[in-house]
């Protein structure tokens, strides 16, 4: 008998229906026209700037319902419960035709995305496998492999609905495709953990 064991999952949360129905509502109306900073990659996206969750009452309902969802994410990363800071926020305002290029986020540990309004299922959120030495100079590419979880090089998230929101590690690469439907708009945000500890030392952050 033989066993193959997947070794080094990446964690990623799909959590339906985190933010209520009436926040949406308002986060979208409050901050869609603050989004006036044009997108390097594309005309057709732009943002707000980055703003604190302080800021506003409506960024301070949205991190009420992420914590939680953080303190869970960040046990599956680091083995403990421990308590996180959201340390940022921005709306993303991705019209018709536009696109998000590959990135990932720097001076953060867990990165998030809540979906404010419908999204087509060509502009789902696209996660690649991070670089590394797993990948090989010959690769087998054609029309009849099939594409597993070692195999892969990148994977499309759940088609989301308004108020779902995602969860994945700072240092994954993502991107969004040509948006093929109507408006797409989204709050992403970065999160620190309060203090990590390690071979007898601490460090802490705070907001």
């Amino acid at each position: 008998m033989a066993d193959i064991t997947g070794l080094f999952a990446t964690p990623f949360m799909h959590a339906s229906a985190a933010l209520q129905p009436d926040l949406v509502t308002s986060l979208v109306a409050h901050f869609t026209s603050q989004a006036a900073v044009v997108n390097k990659a594309s005309s057709q996206l732009a943002h707000t700037e980055m703003l604190k969750p302080s800021e506003s009452p409506l960024l301070g309902r949205a991190v009420e319902a992420i914590t939680p969802l953080l303190v869970d994410f960040g046990a599956a990363m680091f083995g403990e419960r421990i308590d996180w800071l959201v340390k940022e926020m921005w709306v993303n305002v991705l019209e018709h035709g536009g696109r998000q290029g590959l990135h990932n986020h720097a001076n953060s540990f867990i990165s998030g995305v809540a979906y404010l309004t419908t999204t087509h299922p060509d502009a789902r959120t696209v996660f690649f496998k991070p670089p590394s030495g797993a990948s090989f100079l010959f690769n087998n590419n054609h029309p009849g492999v099939v594409i597993g979880p070692f195999n892969h090089d990148q994977w499309s998230g759940p088609v989301p609905e308004p108020g779902d929101l995602v969860l994945f590690p700072s240092y994954l690469l993502h991107a969004v495709p040509p948006n093929a439907g109507v408006r797409r708009i989204t709050l992403a945000f970065n999160a620190i953990p309060k203090q990590l500890q390690s071979g007898g030392f601490r460090i802490g952050f705070s907001g």
